[in-house]
């Protein structure tokens, strides 16, 4: 496999970086997971975008234009000759020194890996997940904006391992208030009443472009949808849930904390969805 690092391809056993990079001392540092579909890489500049408006919330200057991060991450799938996969694109702070200071790392590392990914087994797209509620709470957005994806994943980790524990492949993270935030990946949607709700970000909901995706499709597909504060409760009284990711896709949820939710199989507007994204995910985005 050949790694994209600081503007040349290596290859994996070469693609190493510093010990003092503060990226892995610190998390300090930013990236995005990308889809790549029959050669399409799905919704790219959404993508960059997001990755420019971390960059900025961090005050970490990136000396690379748009265009030049969107060559590298299409030269890294045919570097790879891969047509069907998993990017993903980091920026480091770059290396410094022990301490804290960013002002220290005078340049910023980057590196993207193109390779495959399989985040649940196929037939949890047909059969639906069961998951569960974790004690670990999400960051309050006024300490952390989940707005910006950086390194630091520690949180949703420790969330992750709680998952685990309870015999689930995914959970549900709350926040401070005791509202829905997101799950320790994905983002997540119920349908109640015919209409399909979802967390807002000031809840603690990353702004997935999986999410924003399924927005689209909803008014495609006619079917309303909105941001709103949910509970458990509202969860486990649904009609039907699904969850949204760059990995995961669009996944069904048929129960949450052993309660079945709806009939207990995956909905027909989750099917809908689901769908619909297949079909977007080879005409949307950026060609290698």
């Amino acid at each position: 496999m050949k790694i994209y690092l600081d503007g040349k391809f290596v290859d994996q056993a070469d693609a190493k970086v510093s010990v003092f990079d503060h990226g892995l001392l610190y998390g300090d540092g930013i990236f995005e997971g990308i889809r790549l579909y029959q050669g399409n890489i799905f919704r790219l500049d959404a993508h960059l975008e997001r990755l420019e408006y971390s960059a900025k919330a961090l005050m970490l200057k990136m000396p690379w234009s748009r265009q030049e991060i969107a060559e590298a991450t299409c030269e890294s799938c045919r570097q790879n000759n891969l047509t069907d996969g998993y990017i993903r694109l980091v920026i480091t702070r770059g290396v410094g020194d022990l301490g804290l200071s960013p002002w220290l790392c005078p340049t910023p590392s980057i590196f993207i890996i193109a390779d495959k990914i399989a985040l649940y087994p196929a037939e949890h797209y047909t059969s639906g997940l069961s998951i569960v509620t974790v004690p670990t709470r999400r960051m309050n957005a006024a300490a952390l904006s989940p707005a910006v994806k950086s390194l630091n994943y520690l949180n949703n980790i420790l969330a992750k391992m709680e998952a685990r524990q309870a015999g689930a492949l995914e959970a549900i993270m709350l926040n401070d208030q005791g509202y829905v935030a997101e799950c320790t990946g994905d983002n997540i949607f119920i349908v109640h009443k015919g209409e399909i709700l979802t967390p807002a970000a000031s809840q603690g909901a990353l702004k997935g472009i999986t999410r924003d995706t399924i927005f689209d499709i909803a008014k495609e597909i006619g079917v309303p949808i909105r941001e709103a504060d949910l509970t458990r409760y509202d969860v486990w009284c649904s009609d039907e849930c699904f969850l949204t990711g760059t990995g995961a896709e669009v996944i069904p949820v048929i129960k949450l904390d052993g309660r079945e939710i709806g009939s207990g199989k995956p909905g027909a507007i989750t099917q809908k969805v689901l769908a619909a994204f297949r079909r977007r995910v080879l005409t949307e985005g950026t060609r290698i």
